[in-house]
């Protein structure tokens, strides 16, 4: 049985991601987080992307990055900006991937899973540092060290299936394969509804990655 670890954020890409293992022949087992994030949209998504996608296991874990702050995504004090900024973004979330991949590399281990999808993208992307493919292999190597299953001979592979796409082709390929990307929640501030801002740096991504594609944008805009 071919099992993997999911990263799940309710979002377009994460939900790609998805598809994308399960069309690979994976048994997915999808993981999100409560970070202390602005909104919980975004895990109400995950939580309805999870079902009609069939995972086998769905866990949402909670991590009080609220507690550090440092973000726009978890310091209210910080504006969630709504024009394109340049450098890393105040919306860059201090070690998030890092954690993320963390937790589903303990997962992993538990399962005897020895691969691990996440949606992160270097093309169509707010310049973050962790979504880069360098983070990626050097996360690799901290997997074979830090791990029994590691220093016992198995082999952890973080699969990046989005990395060097275009939001429209991640949108492209995703709807052959059937996502409904209605469910998804990719605004920095949406309501809770799930209702998109429609002016931060993911919403215009995502909403030029539709028009680029040419496939209606489902999303609803505040």
């Amino acid at each position: 049985m071919k099992k993997a670890v999911v990263l799940l954020s309710g979002g377009l890409d994460s939900a790609t991601a998805l598809a994308m293992a399960k069309q690979q022949g994976y048994y997915c087992h999808a993981l999100s987080f409560d970070y202390g994030q602005r909104h919980r949209a975004e895990l109400t998504a995950a939580s309805r992307i999870a079902e009609r996608m069939g995972v086998v296991a769905h866990k949402t874990i909670h991590i009080g990055l609220d507690s550090i702050g440092g973000s726009a995504l978890t310091d209210k004090l910080i504006d969630v900006p709504d024009h394109a900024q340049t450098g890393i973004p105040v919306t860059y979330v201090p070690a998030r991937n890092t954690l993320f991949l963390a937790f589903a590399l303990g997962w992993a281990e538990v399962l005897e899973a020895r691969d691990i999808f996440i949606g992160v993208n270097a093309v169509d992307y707010s310049g973050y540092p962790d979504c880069r493919s360098e983070f990626i292999k050097a996360f690799e190597v901290l997997a074979g060290l830090a791990t029994k299953a590691g220093v016992e001979g198995c082999k952890f592979s973080v699969q990046t299936p989005l990395i060097t796409l275009s939001k429209a082709d991640i949108i492209k390929a995703g709807t052959r394969l059937g996502v409904d990307y209605s469910m998804t929640v990719s605004c920095y501030s949406a309501d809770d509804e799930g209702k998109a801002c429609g002016v931060c740096d993911s919403c215009r991504l995502r909403r030029a990655g539709f028009e680029a594609a040419k496939i209606s944008d489902p999303t609803v805009y505040r």
